[in-house]
């Protein structure tokens, strides 16, 4: 019988981990924890926590380790956490806090015991996931166990047919993506997780990632699925490219969400033999909401290049009359500090459309649309994803509402790129666009877009505002038709 779960170091049977659950269950109900706060790398102590404290009806707070101090402080304070638990290294960063050593479910731990003042939560509240929001502050989604399940159960119904096995998580359990597809469904699907902390599989914080690191621990691991962010396939295809190598042979499914992919950069994914999917979803809809599937004799025609798929089953969308995209079937139970109710129908904040064939495509954030000064509405996110499918360019942000052209600011793949190597990239997405979505005028990007530049969120969504200010004489300059670049 294979292990539920593998740490690099040890297996645990179902049963082994069916028992440290119990026991940290009844540790969790015995010190009167409330709300549970883990500050936690991948591995048996965060999956254990995880599924102890839903069973003893604890609600869950995982807190990824890429968050600053102030993130940490506001999510604490505003989901009213009594209890953290991190590990001794983590905790040695928060020296002169009143931690003390525990053991739970044979794991050591640090503990900290916090006096919170309750906080009012949506009914049902099981957990409660912090997105980065694009002001860096986090801002605290109520979960309910339905939601929670159903997505899980979705997937598992979905991916039945490709019989995955062996699951390797380089996501962080704390982030919600790998939280439910990484680890509750292939829990309840019955496969082996492999949970390595992320530095063994290439990724430090939130945005730096070793890819030959990574590609070792696939084959080491011989995974056969893997969630990934776009950045992170991009990465792996490169060297892949570079070396001459393929995908190791055991993959059936890596999946990509987190943003656009785009439709190149999927072809060149699945040409070096990985069986990508791309996939959609969000916090407020407790994660995935739709996925391509690899191509199968059962199924031929899962997977369209440059869609976000199809409906996954416990999935519900339509769109609105300005396009948005609505969900229903596994919606949030409320933000904290917000008791407005949530609607049957929740507005995502993405425009897109479905196909006839029912495969969803996505055209950028609806607060994020340009009108150009002739009149034309331009998703930024549309060009940007265009300008990232060419191999030179690492990073892009478009700007241009009410300019009579579009421009960008780019952030190269090789620090040495010269700017005749953007250009001829620029040339090449401006040869896929229409005229009104081209880029007239560019420039190079004055830092990378992550979170030590304080242009980008932790989960690595561009700062915009922030973007333009830092940028704002170059691209003036570049803007003026009398001004040469």
């Amino acid at each position: 019988m294979s292990a539920a779960l593998f740490d690099g170091h040890v297996a645990w049977s179902s049963s082994d981990l069916a028992a440290a659950v119990q026991a940290a269950r009844s540790q969790l109900q015995a010190s009167g924890t409330g709300v549970l706060a883990t500050v936690l790398d991948n591995g048996p102590a965060f999956v254990v926590l995880d599924e102890a404290a839903r069973a003893a009806g604890v609600v869950h707070v995982p807190l990824p380790l890429f968050f600053t101090p102030a993130q940490m402080q506001h999510a604490l304070q505003a989901a009213g956490v009594d209890t953290v638990l991190t590990t001794g290294e983590w905790a040695a960063r928060m020296a002169g806090l009143p931690w003390s050593a525990v053991t739970l479910a044979g794991l050591p731990l640090m503990q900290l015991r916090l006096p919170a003042a309750p906080v009012a939560l949506p009914a049902g509240t099981v957990k409660i996931t912090f997105t980065s929001g694009t002001t860096g502050t986090p801002k605290g989604v109520c979960l309910g166990g339905p939601a929670l399940d159903a997505v899980a159960a979705g997937l598992v119904q979905a991916l039945a047919p490709l019989g995955l096995q062996r699951h390797l998580s380089a996501l962080p359990y704390a982030v919600l993506l790998e939280n439910i597809a990484g680890l509750m469904a292939p829990r309840a699907h019955g496969s082996t997780i492999v949970a390595l902390p992320l530095a063994q599989i290439g990724l430090t914080g939130s945005s730096a990632f070793d890819v030959a690191m990574f590609h070792r621990a696939v084959l080491q691991q011989q995974a056969d699925s893997v969630i990934l962010l776009p950045q992170m396939l991009r990465a792996w295809v490169g060297l892949l490219q570079l070396t001459g190598q393929r995908a190791p042979a055991c993959l059936k499914l890596v999946a990509v969400g987190g943003a656009a992919v785009g439709a190149p950069l999927v072809l060149a994914a699945q040409a070096l033999g990985i069986p990508v999917a791309e996939g959609y979803g969000l916090s407020e809809g407790a994660s995935v909401q739709t996925l391509n599937l690899p191509n199968a004799p059962q199924a031929p025609q899962a997977n369209r290049p440059g869609s976000a798929g199809r409906l996954l089953p416990h999935a519900q969308m339509r769109v609105a009359d300005d396009g948005e995209l609505l969900i229903a079937g596994s919606l949030f139970s409320g933000y904290l500090g917000d008791p407005a109710p949530v609607p049957t129908w929740w507005p995502t904040g993405d425009l897109g459309h479905i196909d006839a064939d029912g495969f969803v495509h996505l055209q950028g954030r609806k607060k994020n649309l340009l009108i150009t000064g002739y009149g034309r509405n331009v998703s930024p996110e549309w060009v940007e994803t265009a300008l990232r499918c060419q191999p030179a360019v690492g990073q892009a942000v478009v700007f241009g509402d009410a300019q009579p052209a579009l421009s960008a600011v780019l952030w190269s793949v090789r620090p040495d790129a010269d700017d005749t190597a953007l250009q001829a990239a620029v040339d090449a997405a401006n040869a896929t666009l229409p005229d009104y979505a081209r880029i007239a005028r560019w420039v190079r990007g004055r830092a990378a877009f992550d979170t030590a530049s304080g242009l980008a969120t932790a989960n690595g969504r561009p700062q915009r505002p922030a973007i333009w200010q830092a940028h704002a004489d170059a691209l003036n300059h570049a803007l003026d038709p009398l001004t040469p670049v």
